[in-house]
């Protein structure tokens, strides 16, 4: 099985991903952090606004919306 590895951003909903590294620094990286997005949390995208940004994410028994910019910052591993 090959492993792909995704910008969260890209994650199509319905699909699930785990957290495979984190690009942000500073206090984005705390914030995704504090979030629970640390390396190997499955992470599920779970809706669309009707603009497209934010997303809702299933994360750790939570849901939360992140903005793409953000999301981009997270690498998952599909597949």
């Amino acid at each position: 099985m090959s492993q792909e590895f995704i910008p969260l951003s890209k994650l199509p909903v319905g699909q699930k991903g785990r957290v495979a590294m984190l690009v942000a620094e500073g206090a984005l990286r705390r914030r995704m952090l504090d979030l629970g997005l640390i390396i190997g949390t499955v992470v599920e995208a779970l809706l669309k606004s009707p603009a497209g940004d934010p997303v809702a994410y299933a994360i750790r028994g939570a849901v939360i919306a992140l903005r793409s910019e953000d999301a981009g910052k997270i690498l998952v591993q599909i597949g």
